[in-house]
């Protein structure tokens, strides 16, 4: 269940350490990188030597959607295009699509965290993952895929839609988790009984759901459906995509399994079932 046992079980004083650290590294880096950090610190009257404790986050300024939107698409990187290796965004059905890029150690960082919410629902390598998330700009495909692989799982990179083929190589190739939002998890099975399938009898074992709301409902349609566990995984491409948090086998709050760079207070910001364990580090868009 634990996949990085250093950073899973870092005793607190050891972990506020390292987040006081990389916070302080982070915000030295936008100031003096990205224009539009310099121009909120100086415009809220703080600046990077300011961050002495982890308490002194507080009197920074937040970033806001729309300061995604207003810099679109690139204005917001904190390292020169050279050093990126890859680019998603959103669809922007609300408004201007918001950009996020990635360098190649941002990569292999987001493809760790994935691991880590895989091992905290009980897979391992030997075990065959149906990835249904799209691929594409969405990062939700390329986010799961990259992250079973860091696990040692097989992938079956299926992508969304086609339906009838989706229920064809679940039959075929046996995978046991299924990765999909948890629409299209039902629609699954209601298409595979609609064909005559046994749905309960395929070799699922496990169900990772999210890029959507869902409530304790469809979990239960779901479990019944497909005779499997399912587990809500949590992410947003403004942060990293999926990785940001993962609800373990045993049910228990939502572990967040962000790496170290900013902070937030457990104490104020458990929000349902979602617990704050630890940040991540981000080298293209560290907000």
């Amino acid at each position: 269940m634990i996949y990085n046992e250093e950073y899973e079980t870092l005793p607190r004083e050891a972990l506020e350490a390292l987040q006081l650290k990389r916070l302080q590294q982070v915000v030295n880096r936008v100031y003096h990188h990205v224009g539009f950090y310099k121009k909120s610190f100086d415009r809220a009257g703080v600046h990077p030597n300011d961050i002495r404790t982890l308490d002194d986050l507080k009197r920074f300024p937040f970033t806001t959607k729309q300061d995604l939107r207003d810099n679109y698409p690139f204005g917001m990187f904190a390292t020169p295009m050279s050093n990126i290796v890859r680019l998603h965004a959103s669809s922007g059905t609300t408004g201007s699509s918001t950009v996020v890029a990635y360098t190649k150690r941002d990569i292999e960082n987001w493809a760790e965290l994935v691991a880590r919410c895989f091992a905290a629902a009980d897979l391992t390598r030997g075990d065959i993952i149906h990835n249904a998330y799209g691929y594409g700009l969405f990062t939700g495909g390329l986010g799961v895929h990259y992250g079973a692989e860091k696990l040692g799982a097989s992938v079956i990179p299926m992508s969304g839609g086609n339906t009838k083929w989706q229920l064809m190589i679940l039959q075929d190739f046996g995978p046991t988790a299924i990765c999909c939002t948890p629409s299209y998890a039902l629609n699954l099975a209601e298409q595979g009984r609609a064909m005559g399938i046994d749905m309960p009898s395929l070799k699922l074992r496990v169900g990772i759901f999210g890029a959507e709301p869902w409530s304790e409902q469809m979990r239960a349609q779901i479990e019944e459906a497909f005779a499997i566990k399912a587990m809500n995984i949590y992410g947003l491409s403004e942060i990293m995509g999926p990785g940001v948090s993962m609800e373990c086998a045993w049910r228990r709050p939502v572990c967040m399994f962000l790496k170290i760079i900013s902070w937030w207070k457990p104490s104020n910001r458990i929000r349902g079932r979602f617990c704050l364990r630890a940040n991540r580090e981000n080298w293209f868009l560290p907000h």
